[in-house]
């Protein structure tokens, strides 16, 4: 039982380090914004939950919206893939390559995340269509081209 106590342990701390954003959250929003955003669209980027090395982020600009799996290697926040709603639970995350805990975290940690974001809002997230690979060597399409 001690994965599950981690667990849980993990998701208390990733929740109450949302009301108060952490080192993790503010870096993840800082590569998104000094990525995407334009003069006349900045990116709007929230919520942040971050798990052993592992961060979703949800995003609008203008009409549009999704959510970007970052994942962070020796220090460095790195996009891995932007979707919709495919990224919410723990399956799609490991498929994603995440370890099976850590996915379930994280999938929590975003569930409890996302209970307060307005449905408009988490509708606009939805509205990203497909999964997009952005660890792949060449492959940068800018995320708000992929939303509709």
């Amino acid at each position: 039982m001690p994965t599950k106590l981690f667990a849980a342990l993990i998701i208390l701390w990733s929740l109450t380090g949302s009301a108060a954003a952490g080192p993790d959250e503010d870096a993840v929003r800082d590569l998104l914004h000094s990525t995407f955003d334009k003069p006349e669209a900045k990116l709007d980027v929230a919520p942040v939950v971050a798990v052993a090395g592992y961060a979703i982020a949800g995003w609008t600009q203008g009409e549009t919206g999704g959510r970007a799996l970052l994942r962070n290697r020796n220090g460095r926040w790195a996009i891995i893939l932007c979707a919709g709603d495919e990224i919410r639970n723990a399956e799609a995350l490991r498929q994603a390559g995440i370890a099976p805990d850590v996915a379930n975290t994280l999938a929590q940690a975003l569930a409890n995340a996302e209970q307060t974001v307005p449905a408009d809002r988490l509708a606009m997230f939805a509205r990203f269509e497909g999964l997009v690979r952005m660890d792949e060597v060449g492959n940068h399409p800018p995320v708000h081209d992929r939303a509709h």
